[in-house]
């Protein structure tokens, strides 16, 4: 990925599968853990969070509002939704109001959890540079328009 280190935001209520998560991925990601969606908007507020990760079942609100309620602050991120529970009615809540990515179900394997991030980083990259490229053709569109109008007014 051109040697940019992928920041993850990992949000689970569970401390233990933060820590499992974060010693797994620490090596490979920049890896920040938050213990609820609090702390996870803390985190967002503070640092450029590339892909988010975050369980579905948690006591203040669950993965999905937490999706749906950063969505206007922090639209940039890729999101996935992780759950040890096949609750379809989460997915489809998920992909309508959170904007998710993937759902991956618990437990996770590593190697999958690396291949959805890496995909959820390219989707985020290409995102940007469109968003940049878009923003360079609306300056160029700009400057011919001036010019055509300095050149009709002559």
């Amino acid at each position: 990925m051109d040697n940019i280190l992928i920041n993850v935001l990992y949000v689970d209520d569970e401390i233990n599968n933060l820590n499992m998560f974060k010693a797994t991925f620490r090596f490979t990601y920049n890896v920040f853990i938050a213990n609820s969606p609090a702390e996870g908007v803390k985190i967002l507020d503070e640092n450029e969070i590339h892909v988010i990760i975050t369980d579905q079942r948690m006591p203040e609100m669950t993965g999905v509002q937490f999706l749906k309620s950063i969505l206007d602050k922090h639209p940039e991120p890729i999101r996935i939704l992780l759950t040890g529970y096949s609750d379809i009615n989460a997915v489809i809540d998920a992909v309508n109001q959170g904007q998710i990515y993937q759902y991956i179900s618990k437990p996770w394997d590593e190697n999958q959890i690396k291949l959805v991030i890496e995909k959820a980083f390219e989707v985020f990259s290409l995102r940007k540079e469109n968003k940049e490229l878009l923003k360079k053709l609306t300056q160029a569109n700009q400057q011919l328009e001036f010019l055509l109008r300095q050149k009709l007014i002559s």
